[in-house]
């Protein structure tokens, strides 16, 4: 009886109210990133934007208190219908999250907005100290840390990612001869419904290759089946390498910081099953590769062109009537699939006969990088000035490189002409017409000759001449030595001109900042800040590190508060890296930050009664 009077009770809710549940209304939500109930200074926090049967989508607010607006985007949508009487109404509503990074202590409101004509209500949000942290744990598996889900301590730092995120890394040959193009890929896999963040922490290690990274990367998601299991795919980095050594050369994946929605389910005894998007922080490192690279088969050509790979060469040349002094130009253009940016062509001043005078160009390199190797043209413009008229050959001109296909070197040959040059304007002829004579008259000698005159070798200023340069010999001799003695160390060099090359650095991220380029900006940025530290630390960067860092400033008695300093700017320059372009407006605040953050630095370290004399 109790259960019907309940059912009753709940339709007539449902009569009463059934215009009202379905009512235009915007409501607004504010969660904790990290996982945690507080938000810290640095923290990422949401604010969530639940909009209901209305079709117009909310502005992306320009600035939000005491915060920085990272992302802002819709992130779920959902509809249902209700019957009453015979009658069915259907609702719908939209989700839209917006992304923030706290910025200064204190507690703020947000709101309301209007979405249309309807507002929201308001938000009120603390924000605190920074919070510390857990330290990444390297190497780890997914089964050894908490459960990410119910910790209050927030997202857990896995080693090679989950089996709904995880990164491949390939190259395009395993087996590959010295100098010979390689792409190397790094793919990522996912499940989750949105991926808001992609930050490298660090560069991968090439042991052994020289390195040039492509742009050619993903900028649309493709899908692909994983032991059953289907993925969402993106290219996130790819390099073309050129090992420079015999050997199993190793490249050794680096880690990238991941942030992700995680879509969470869980049963309503009213509506039934529904989901919630929690934000998910991963680091996550692609697998390690071993290159077995081969050295170029002996004896090398004499007129070994440096190309290793599959290409053709060919001439063409504008015009085969010239003028003698009037400069001309022939080009040679290869094509074809290896290091192209490496391919040298032979001396044609030795080629060519003397009458004809070339000049060496700058090569155009126009590569295109595909998933298996690198192709393109490279094109030789060279000038050349006819010295005298008469007809003369241009010889054909070999291209020698190595093709790894057949393991031998081949020859491809770009064809000759024969032109005919004319007398031009200051020809050789012309040039001999006029002949040179003495007129006296332009040196007239006036007043007489002295008779009375004493042996320079007896004066001073004779031996002088000596003297001075053997004293600037010597001289010369000590500060050679002196300066071989302070630059004997390297790295101690490097320490001592570290606040040089960073102002030179920074120079360049002003300039970026003076074109409004944002991304090259925190390029320079990043470049500037971790460069010094390199350099002031003696560091490789094989070891630079957030964590590296903080414990070399500490050993060495640096105050915590500069070393925050320094920290935190990384991390800012990081985030507003891969911010949207509205990130620009806060270029200025960081270039003034970088150079407040190195003068500081350097007046800690001069303090510093442990440091040594190299590092000041």
């Amino acid at each position: 009886m109790k259960d019907k009077i309940r059912h009753i009770l709940l339709l007539l809710l449902i009569i009463c109210c059934g215009g009202e549940a379905f009512a235009a209304s915007v409501r607004l939500s504010v969660q904790s990133g990290r996982g945690r109930r507080e938000i810290g200074v640095g923290d990422l926090f949401y604010i969530s934007y639940e909009v209901s049967d209305i079709d117009q989508a909310p502005e992306k607010p320009a600035s939000v208190p005491g915060a920085k607006v990272m992302y802002f985007e819709r992130t779920g949508q959902s509809s249902r219908f209700t019957s009453v009487n015979g009658k069915t109404s259907q609702s719908f509503s939209y989700t839209y999250t917006l992304t923030l990074k706290a910025q200064t202590e204190g507690q703020y409101s947000f709101g309301p907005v209007s979405v249309g004509d309807v507002k929201s209500n308001a938000v009120n949000y603390t924000i605190g100290a920074a919070v510390s942290a857990t330290p990444p744990q390297q190497g780890g598996t997914q089964s050894a840390a908490p459960d990410r889900h119910n910790s209050a301590e927030g997202p857990k730092f896995i080693g090679k990612g989950d089996g709904n995120l995880f990164m491949k890394a390939h190259v395009s040959k395993t087996s590959a001869y010295e100098q010979e193009a390689l792409v190397y890929t790094v793919k990522l896999y996912t499940t989750y419904d949105a991926v808001k963040f992609i930050g490298a922490t660090a560069a991968p290690k090439f042991e052994g290759f020289v390195v040039e990274e492509s742009k050619d990367v993903s900028t649309s998601l493709s899908y692909e089946t994983v032991n059953g299991k289907t993925y969402a795919t993106a290219i996130i980095a790819r390099y073309i390498i050129f090992p420079q050594m015999e050997g199993n050369l190793k490249v050794l994946g680096n880690t990238y910081t991941v942030s992700v929605d995680e879509r969470e389910y869980y049963h309503d005894p009213f509506w039934g099953n529904l989901s919630v998007a929690k934000p998910l922080q991963l680091n996550v490192t692609p697998n390690d590769l071993t290159v077995n690279v081969k050295g170029l088969p002996k004896p090398v050509p004499a007129d070994f062109s440096g190309g290793v790979g599959d290409f053709k060469i060919s001439s063409t040349l504008p015009s085969q009537t010239f003028l003698s002094n009037q400069a001309a130009s022939i080009i040679y253009t290869v094509t074809g699939t290896g290091n192209l940016k490496y391919v040298k062509l032979p001396d044609l001043n030795s080629l060519y006969p003397p009458e004809l005078e070339v000049y060496s160009p700058t090569p155009e390199v126009n590569a295109n990088v595909g998933s298996t190797n690198v192709s393109g043209t490279a094109r030789f413009d060279y000038s050349f000035m006819p010295l005298e008229s008469g007809s003369f050959s241009i010889p054909s001109v070999n291209l020698v490189y190595f093709n790894p296909s057949t393991g031998r070197y081949e020859k491809s040959t770009a064809k000759g002409y024969t032109v005919n040059v004319g007398a031009g304007k200051g020809s050789e002829k012309s040039q001999t017409r006029g002949q040179l004579s003495f007129n006296p008259d332009l040196l007239p000698i006036t007043g007489g000759v002295s008779t009375n005159h004493s042996r320079y070798v007896e004066k001073f200023g004779y031996w002088l001449l000596f003297i001075l340069p053997v004293l600037i010999l010597l001289g010369a001799v000590t500060y050679y030595r002196a300066y071989l003695k302070a630059n004997a160390d390297y790295l101690a060099v490097k320490s001592r001109r570290a606040s040089k090359m960073a102002r030179l650095r920074l120079k360049k991220a002003a300039a970026c900042m003076k074109k409004n380029d944002v991304d090259h900006f925190y390029d320079e940025m990043l470049s500037a800040i971790w460069g010094y530290l390199g350099d002031k630390l003696k560091m490789p960067v094989s070891e630079l590190s957030r964590q590296n860092v903080r414990e070399t400033l500490l050993s060495r008695d640096i105050e915590e508060k500069y070393v925050n300093e320094v920290i935190a700017l990384l991390d800012e320059c990081e985030f507003a890296k891969y911010a949207p372009s509205s990130a620009g407006s806060d270029m200025k605040s960081v270039y003034e930050k970088g150079m407040q953050v190195i003068n500081n630095f350097e007046d800690a370290l001069k303090q510093n009664k442990t440091v040594t004399d190299d590092e000041k």
